[in-house]
């Protein structure tokens, strides 16, 4: 072993150990893919319901992980993913081009209307759509009627790991991902039944 690399590998191993022990002290990060970093700005972030002391209440559960996001609506309100805790959830990953997406916006609006008492749905729309664009797609198609999150640098999209658009993620009240990905309205309709 050359002489340079017996006196610089015993260092970049400790600093390796020292930087993964610092780690083991810090609060654990959300196990999702390519989590995105907290984003939250003074001002902007809804509290967390389900923060324990968020209230006064120390007997709430803690946010779940997957649900630890803030982001902006398309009509640029803050939005907090806590505030879907406690109650299933289903995000509909959209974008303003995508054919397919205009094509089944229509029956996405009618089960958010059919379920609005028993399950949380959102929109996500990203992939290059543009703020006006996507306005103008909830207008055009009818689907005002709920939240749409204004994602076109991907943050919540790699939170859950979705690469395309016309995408699904269902979570139960827990938090917990049971589906990712397509699905037919028929197939959307049947396992949100499931998730109440």
């Amino acid at each position: 072993m050359p002489a340079l690399t017996r006196r610089i590998l015993p260092t970049v191993l400790t600093t390796a150990v020292l930087a993964l022990t610092a780690c083991g002290g810090a609060t654990e990060q959300p196990a999702t893919p390519d989590a995105a970093p907290d984003t939250a700005q003074a001002g902007t972030a809804t509290p967390a319901s389900g923060t324990p002391g968020a209230t006064g209440d120390a007997a709430r559960p803690a946010t779940p992980p997957t649900l630890d996001f803030t982001a902006r609506t398309i009509d640029d309100r803050p939005f907090a993913g806590s505030s879907l805790a406690g109650r299933p959830a289903v995000l509909w990953f959209w974008a303003a081009w995508c054919t397919r997406c205009r094509a089944v916006a229509d029956d996405v609006a009618a089960v958010q209307r059919d379920n609005a008492t028993r399950v949380n749905l959102i929109g996500v729309a990203g992939l290059g759509s543009g703020a006006d664009a996507m306005r103008r797609f909830a207008r055009d198609t009818g689907i005002e009627g709920f939240p749409h999150l204004a994602d076109d640098d991907g943050a919540v999209w790699r939170r859950f790991g979705v690469t395309s658009q016309e995408q699904y993620v269902l979570l139960d009240s827990a938090g917990k991902v049971v589906h990712s990905g397509p699905l037919a309205q028929d197939e959307l309709r049947r396992r949100i039944a499931e998730l109440t």
